[in-house]
């Protein structure tokens, strides 16, 4: 049987953002997630038609899913949309990053007969306990006002666009105008998968319980824990991760956020070199080139070309006309197809193109004829792009971050443009994904002084990425328990950390069922910030904006402050009772 090599990639895509909302264990989320995006050359070489089943193999795992054809070719480049599927062929070695490798993995692929697993089938075959899937829906109670809530901050992404109009009737979301289509799935499918009742499992299996009795649950399970470990918190509000880290300090566990699975390593990188940044509605109104690097806002933040960026009409620049737009990646996107020039970089070389750049604006001369696969003459006229802006901006996304050069790629970019700012004014901006990890990272770093991946085992804070984060500790099995909070780890960490997540005592806090929810043994529900809960966000460039109450929360469902004070409280009379 034919098979053939590729180098594989995983990342974002309009379609698998869409169908996260809509609900995990539903039909369409497998159908958006468990592909995989071929050249229609590769295709050819398979033998096989688009829709043909194939199982993708590397030195991590092998999984099954269903073949695509791609719409722009990238012969030898192979995409899988982030999601529990690439999870299982993933590198999960951090390199001392926190960050898994999740982009440059050679692969094997080869036609199958056998089926794709569903999501439960895929955490069935290798969670150590049962795979329950508990899927609600419905609103709060029903009332017969209908009004409309104006300037409304979106809680999908980092763009966190606040000028959003919700009509609400009958007690629900009835229309939204003004988000992109992911904010509109997230807006219109808020109540999808929901559990209104705590759960505990008992026996190996769930029961309802009432939020007295899962809490003082999840409360035995963090104090009795030796070295446990607090996920999560980058789709609810800055109040409630204060509590996080109070907690994290009482049980003298690990404390992080998802900036571990994206823009961990640009953390590092600025913390290595310092850098140069804007806030958007300085890109907005003053930039005049717009670089995006290793990322496809088209598809991962729809809104962010047109209302901050590329498209957007600022006061001093008049929109698309008066910019340039240079996109670097892997493979042709979406957001490529708008750019005035494309850059099409050999998968993990981001490094070595970064530093060709360097040497033209630093005045010496490239002898070879290209680097990471980009002619000279391609390198030289981008860096005469960069070096003639008059305010030049560096968006860069997972591109750089996921693959092995890490936080390294992200210093050489950061080097990049201070050199940059020799001849004009240049900046440089992370595209953040969760709508508040930005915000994550700022409350952790003012209340212990690192923003991810922090160690309270020794009774002070310390944060060394690669051996106190969240993905490192759970792929070596160190940690002895779990609190996830607002976040879906199962469908975003390596097989092998949500391996040792399915084998030990885990509560969930969340306002939907998800993957995580499946294999834990304590559910709380919560209700969602910036929906039916008011709280303190930040924007991806560190703007501090107030998300908005916009509906009533299901009856008798606390929010994430409430029920975190409650566990709080509950943790501390525990430590104190086995301390006498």
């Amino acid at each position: 049987m034919a098979s053939i090599s590729v180098t594989l990639i995983t990342g974002r895509t309009l379609d698998q953002g869409k169908a996260l909302e809509t609900g995990k264990f539903i039909a369409e989320y497998a159908e958006k997630c468990a592909i995989i995006e071929l050249d229609p050359q590769d295709l050819t070489k398979l033998g096989i038609q688009p829709g043909s089943n194939v199982k993708v193999a590397t030195p991590y795992g092998e999984v099954v899913v269903k073949a695509v054809a791609s719409s722009n070719p990238h012969p030898g480049v192979a995409f899988i949309p982030m999601g529990p599927w690439a999870n299982v062929v993933v590198d999960p070695n951090t390199y001392g990053s926190g960050m898994p490798t999740l982009k440059g993995i050679k692969a094997e692929v080869t036609p199958t007969e056998e089926q794709v697993k569903s999501i439960s089938e895929l955490l069935a075959s290798f969670s150590s306990k049962p795979v329950e899937v508990k899927l609600g829906g419905g609103s709060g109670d029903p009332q017969s006002s209908e009004y409309v809530v104006n300037d409304v901050v979106c809680p999908f992404c980092g763009c966190t666009c606040d000028d959003i109009q919700v009509t609400v009737k009958d007690g629900a979301i009835a229309s939204v105008k003004g988000p992109c289509a992911l904010g509109t799935s997230k807006f219109l499918n808020y109540n999808k998968e929901r559990v209104y009742k705590p759960m505990v499992r008992k026996g190996g299996k769930f029961v309802e319980v009432n939020y007295d009795e899962a809490i003082e649950e999840a409360a035995r399970i963090l104090a009795s824990a030796k070295y446990p470990l607090l996920y999560g918190w980058s789709s609810t509000s800055n109040e409630a991760m204060r509590l996080g880290v109070e907690l994290a300090e009482l049980v003298g566990g690990v404390v992080d956020n998802t900036a571990v699975v994206c823009h961990g390593p640009t953390i590092l990188g600025t913390q290595q070199v310092g850098v140069v940044t804007a806030t958007l509605g300085q890109i907005k109104n003053r930039a005049d080139l717009i670089i995006y690097w290793g990322c496809n806002p088209l598809y991962a933040h729809p809104r962010h070309t047109v209302r901050y960026s590329a498209m957007a009409k600022g006061k001093y620049v008049e929109g698309r006309k008066a910019r340039k737009v240079v996109v670097v990646d892997v493979r042709p996107t979406p957001t490529s197809k708008i750019a005035d020039l494309f850059v099409k970089v050999e998968p993990g070389m981001d490094y070595e193109l970064i530093t060709a750049l360097r040497m033209i604006v630093k005045g010496h001369t490239i002898e070879v004829d290209e680097v990471a696969g980009v002619p000279r003459e391609t390198i030289e006229k981008m860096a005469d792009m960069m070096m003639s802006a008059k305010f030049g901006v560096l968006f860069f996304g997972m591109g750089l971050t996921m693959t092995q050069g890490k936080g390294r790629n992200i210093e050489e970019a950061i080097k990049l443009v201070q050199d940059l700012n020799e001849w004009t004014k240049f900046v440089l901006l992370a595209m953040r994904g969760h709508f508040n990890v930005t915000g994550t990272n700022a409350v952790m770093a003012w209340l212990t002084g690192y923003p991810y991946a922090i160690d309270f085992s020794r009774g002070f804070p310390r944060s060394n990425p690669g051996v106190t984060s969240s993905t490192d500790v759970l792929v070596r099995g160190e940690v002895d328990a779990a609190l996830i909070v607002a976040s879906d780890p199962a469908s975003h960490f390596p097989k092998r950390a949500v391996e040792h997540l399915s084998k030990i005592p885990t509560v969930v806090i969340d306002p939907r069922w998800s993957p995580t929810a499946a294999i834990a043994d304590v559910f709380i529900p919560t209700t969602y910030v910036g929906i039916e809960e008011e709280g303190t966000i930040y924007r991806m460039d560190k703007v501090p904006l107030r998300a908005k109450k916009i509906v009533e929360p299901p009856p008798g469902v606390l929010s994430d402050v409430e029920v975190l004070e409650r566990l709080v409280a509950r943790v501390r009379e525990l430590k104190l009772k086995a301390a006498q």
